[in-house]
């Protein structure tokens, strides 16, 4: 070419929406279920049921809940228990890591390497979790999950078990959605029943491992509806105290 061409091209980027589409995200009632039937496929789904767990009812992204170990966990006989976050373990091939694996152990997302991440966890995950150990114990290295052959868990295994869940739990017309169409939906779902329950966005981005910002931009609606809330109720005390 005798010109560059490129200053002769009208074109602009798309806008883009990092807004999580609310419709396809599952609630409570639905997250539940969900996790219920992977219970019901078989051993493998009984295996996975926990990790599924640690996505919703910690907001775990799927490498944090694939490296888990069982002293990463506080499990009180009753109450609420802790998962202290520590690393991640994301596939990225063997070609990208010094070990020659397809995982590489990495720490936590956006985080200094040595960070780590207390996240509160509520009954039924301290359940799901003890009842995993008494089951299936841990690997030698003492991780909770693991793939078929005993290696690490491949977000292709599970990722099978959950397209059989959402056909079962789904109906069709569901089902042939976007919603809860990955397993990374529970991670959102966690986040918005947080909001929704009224945490405060600084404490819900703490959980997740997200920055404030990156709430706002993606969790924009629900931190509205829950600001909307704590209007409410702000408004209500103000007229208690007008009254007496």
């Amino acid at each position: 070419m005798t010109s560059l061409p490129l200053d002769k091209v009208d074109w602009t980027p798309p806008e883009t929406d990092d807004e999580i589409d609310f419709r396809f995200v599952p609630g409570p009632k639905l997250a539940k279920a969900l996790i219920n039937a992977v219970g019901e496929q078989g051993e493998r789904g009984r295996h996975l049921k926990a990790f599924f767990g640690c996505l919703y009812y910690a907001a775990n992204r799927p490498g944090e809940a694939a490296s888990l170990r069982a002293d990463d966990f506080t499990l009180p006989e009753e109450g609420w228990g802790e998962v202290l976050l520590t690393t991640s373990m994301p596939r990225v091939g063997s070609g990208w890591t010094d070990t020659g694996e397809s995982f590489d152990t990495r720490g936590l997302k956006k985080r200094a390497r040595k960070a780590t991440r207390p996240v509160p966890i509520p009954p039924v995950l301290v359940r799901l979790v003890r009842e995993h150990i008494k089951e299936f114990g841990t690997a030698e290295d003492g991780r909770l999950f693991r793939a078929t052959q005993g290696g690490h868990l491949l977000s292709k295994e599970y990722g099978e078990v959950w397209r059989a869940v959402r056909l079962t739990v789904l109906t069709d017309y569901e089902a042939a959605s976007p919603l809860a169409d990955v397993p990374y939906s529970l991670r959102h779902a966690a986040v918005s029943l947080w909001l929704e329950s009224g945490v405060s966005p600084a404490e819900v981005a703490r959980r997740a491992g997200h920055s404030i910002a990156v709430l706002f931009r993606f969790y924009a609606k629900a931190i509205h509806r829950n600001q909307h809330r704590s209007n409410e109720q702000i408004e209500r005390t103000l007229e208690a105290a007008e009254g007496e």
